[in-house]
């Protein structure tokens, strides 16, 4: 895992992770290949979210370099309701989530 809290949530309490739609996904790996914290891994030539807490909270990277759009994350409005915070700029995502 890689961070244990998050504005001091545990990490394990936050549903924050990539989604793959495989009716859209072509196995590309693109995802595989982009996201250096190994949330993703390969089986059967289509990619698996293997490691769902090693995402990145407020990160949506996966989501823009998938050419297929097959992933998708929960709403950032979910992270507003679940810190009440306003300002992300304390986060482990320097802002990127806000």
């Amino acid at each position: 895992m890689v961070e244990d809290k998050w504005f001091g949530i545990p990490r394990n309490k936050i549903k924050w992770n990539p989604k793959i739609n495989y009716k859209k996904c072509t196995g590309c790996m693109t995802c595989v290949n982009f996201c250096a914290h190994g949330v993703f891994a390969e089986r059967d030539n289509k990619p698996l979210v293997a490691n769902p807490e090693n995402c990145i909270v407020g990160c949506t990277g996966c989501d823009d370099v998938c050419p297929q759009k097959a992933i998708s994350h929960p709403s950032k409005s979910y992270l507003s309701k679940l810190t009440k915070q306003k300002d992300f700029s304390g986060c482990s995502c320097e802002g990127a989530c806000s």
